[in-house]
């Protein structure tokens, strides 16, 4: 009995030992340091982790601010809200579209910044700063033209520098709120064009409705059907959808 007692208690710490040590050899060491280097290509590889970092950290914002995702976003959830339909589509499926339409249209910008500025730098053909230069120049256009001469002037003046002589040398500080503001108003423009004909339907619903005494139905739960089958009946989604596209000069 002791000596398979014994050889129960060795069997088990020899798998315990065992397991232990291909835990140790199936678990990466991971470890970021800060020290001297002997070659730049260290450092080179130490700030392109950084980079990358920051550049995944500023990836919503930087998706937001300069790309036609602003004005898709904000058309969308005026026509959810002129519609009445408050919860449908679900946030998600309006996100998800804006996303798909924006990639739809910037595909060629960001082909454009990769083929001029990312893809010689990564074969060492060009330097940091030219890189960044050739990079978002594809952007730049893109935003200079939705972007009105009225809202670059006003962030121009507000930043206290000098007139620039032409659309090149304006900072992209100062271009891309300038372009976030016009994209915000030809949103809005594009909403007030889709909410007049639900808006019509809300008016003629509600007089029939007092007309026939009906005060205390509410409105919007009987024009809701009306405004769904106008939707369908006109193709809105189509019709929305070449708009927005089209809208954007490139």
């Amino acid at each position: 009995m002791k000596h398979l007692l014994r050889l129960l208690a060795t069997t088990s710490a020899a798998i315990a030992l065992s397991a232990v040590n291909a835990s140790a050899q199936s678990i990466p060491k991971v470890s970021i340091e800060v020290g001297e280097t002997s070659s730049p290509t260290d450092l080179s590889t130490t700030l392109q982790i950084v980079l990358l970092l920051t550049v995944l950290g500023l990836a919503p914002s930087l998706l937001i601010m300069v790309t036609s995702f602003i004005r898709i976003a904000v058309v969308l959830s005026f026509l959810r809200n002129a519609m009445g339909a408050q919860q449908l589509p679900p946030n998600q499926v309006l996100i998800g579209l804006a996303l798909i339409l924006t990639f739809f249209i910037m595909t060629p910008v960001v082909n454009q910044a990769y083929d001029e500025g990312i893809k010689p730098y990564l074969a060492e053909e060009i330097a940091g700063e030219e890189a960044f230069a050739k990079t978002t120049e594809p952007f730049r256009k893109f935003m200079l033209a939705q972007t009105r001469e009225q809202d670059l002037a006003l962030f121009v003046d507000i930043s206290g520098i000098d007139a620039p002589d032409s659309a090149e040398d304006i900072p992209l500080h100062v271009l891309i709120p300038g372009f976030v503001i016009s994209e915000l108003r030809t949103a809005f423009q594009i909403a007030f064009v889709v909410f007049i004909p639900f808006l019509v339907i809300d008016m003629v619903v509600a007089s029939v409705l007092m007309s026939m005494g009906m005060m205390m139905l509410p409105p919007i739960i009987v024009s809701l059907p009306f405004k769904i089958l106008l939707f369908v009946l006109v193709d809105g989604w189509y019709v929305l959808i070449k708009s927005l596209v089209e809208s954007f000069h490139m």
